[in-house]
């Protein structure tokens, strides 16, 4: 029988791991009338200081033919779960979702369809809205997908999550992307492959709270920027030659000035204002380039993506 993967991060969700479980086994139901699919779960313990593990190995012994976990030693972040996923599974099609049902599992019968009938190799999942979410939240997140596809070549759609059905073969493309600086939602499209998007609208979390802050979200969101962009790089480079462009202006309007109305005392508040603004570019172009440096430092390292603690 063909197997279909199920990969699922976790991080302090013992709250939502027996719930997600009966959900989508009663998906597969479902699914088993119409494809010969046995599933396969891999969750995927990110350092969780709850008792997310204690209710995995709970799970494991109610299901040890297709309950599987990886444990980290520590939290490596979600990137590093989802690839550690990737890497475990075995399956011919391959899921991602979360944990806490915001992904529908209802939605899995139709991305089959989508592979198995329609010859797409990727089936993934967009909301259509972002109904129930804070208002400065959407704000950021709609202004991030206009920002990043203004300024990278790899295509980011608006509202697309992680949850999606991959073939073999686009997951074994998307592990050959080593690298330790990983993000996947530019990863997933970078690879390519026929690819189609069902729509549904938000849903709230079944149980539990995000881990998410925005800080947390509008730091994934530069590291997006910088991993699949290198235009901020042109912006450092664009700024210090208008900057130079305005001081050669300005040493020129001042050799004018003199020779036409003499040399007047100058004020020395303008003169530190101006030395203040010429520092201030200076160090945010330092800061674009040092970003840039401090991602190629980490990969020199090759240090491993993640550290497994236990697995079943």
């Amino acid at each position: 029988m063909n197997k279909l993967s199920v990969i699922v991060p976790c991080f302090n969700e013992e709250d939502s791991i027996n719930l997600f479980y009966d959900t989508i086994e009663k998906v597969f139901v479902s699914i088993q009338k119409e494809w010969e699919f046995v599933p396969e779960y891999w969750f995927i313990d990110d350092g969780s200081s709850d008792k997310t593990l204690d209710q995995l190995r709970k799970l494991k012994k109610l299901d040890p033919e297709h309950v599987h976990y990886v444990s980290f030693s520590r939290n490596f972040g979600k990137e590093a779960a989802l690839y550690a996923g990737l890497q475990y599974s075995t399956g011919d099609l391959v899921t991602v979702m979360d944990v806490d049902l915001q992904d529908p599992p209802e939605l899995l019968p139709e991305m089959i369809k989508g592979i198995k009938n329609e010859g797409y190799d990727i089936v993934g999942c967009r909301r259509e809205d972002r109904k129930g979410e804070p208002v400065i939240r959407s704000f950021f997140s709609n202004l991030f997908y206009k920002l990043i596809n203004a300024i990278s070549h790899t295509q980011f759609i608006s509202g697309v999550r992680d949850y999606r059905l991959m073939t073999r073969q686009v997951v074994n493309a998307i592990l050959s992307v080593t690298e330790n600086n990983r993000f996947s939602k530019g990863i997933f499209s970078w690879v390519g492959f026929k690819t189609k998007y069902l729509t549904y609208k938000n849903r709230d979390r079944a149980r539990g709270k995000t881990s998410w802050s925005f800080w947390q979200l509008f730091n994934y969101s530069i590291e997006g920027i910088i991993n699949f962009s290198e235009v901020p790089l042109s912006v450092a480079t664009f700024i210090g030659i208008l900057s130079c462009i305005i001081a050669v202006l300005g040493l020129c309007f001042i050799v004018v000035r003199t020779l036409i109305h003499g040399n007047p005392v100058a004020g020395w508040p303008s003169l530190v204002c101006i030395m203040l603004l010429i520092g201030g570019v200076q160090l945010f172009c330092l800061g674009i380039v040092g970003k840039y440096v401090g991602k190629i430092y980490l990969e020199s390292k090759n240090r491993p993506i993640y550290i497994i603690k236990e697995q079943k």
